[in-house]
């Protein structure tokens, strides 16, 4: 009966602990999946445009950001440039990615990792 009285304050707070997890977890996927959502309603720039077209159609960046990779086939150069409402991902010459600056995609000071 003692072995219990020690097990049992354990089991309710491992059991606490997944509940909390499990809600976390929920969270961040609502955030994500309404940050897609919002991207998706955003004029962002488009995966295949060039680095002209793009500085074309939305202006200059507010900065370029340091490349990274290039050191061989397998991690081609990534190129960043920031925008107000925006980062557009560059590999070499053309658009992979574009994301929100949002605090939920953790983007709101690029050059911090710069």
């Amino acid at each position: 009966m003692f072995k219990h009285r020690h097990t049992l304050p354990w089991l309710a707070a491992f059991a606490l602990g997944a509940t909390l997890a499990s809600s976390q977890a929920v969270h961040a996927q609502q955030t994500l999946s309404q940050r897609v959502q919002e991207e998706k309603g955003m004029n962002l720039p488009a995966r295949g445009l060039s680095m002209e077209q793009v500085e074309k159609r939305y202006g200059a960046p507010l900065r370029k950001l340091s490349p990274r990779g290039g050191d061989s086939s397998r991690h081609p150069t990534i190129n960043r440039w920031e925008y107000s409402d925006f980062i557009v991902y560059f590999e070499k010459n053309h658009v992979i990615h574009s994301v929100l600056n949002t605090a939920a995609g953790n983007n709101r000071n690029p050059g911090s990792v710069n």
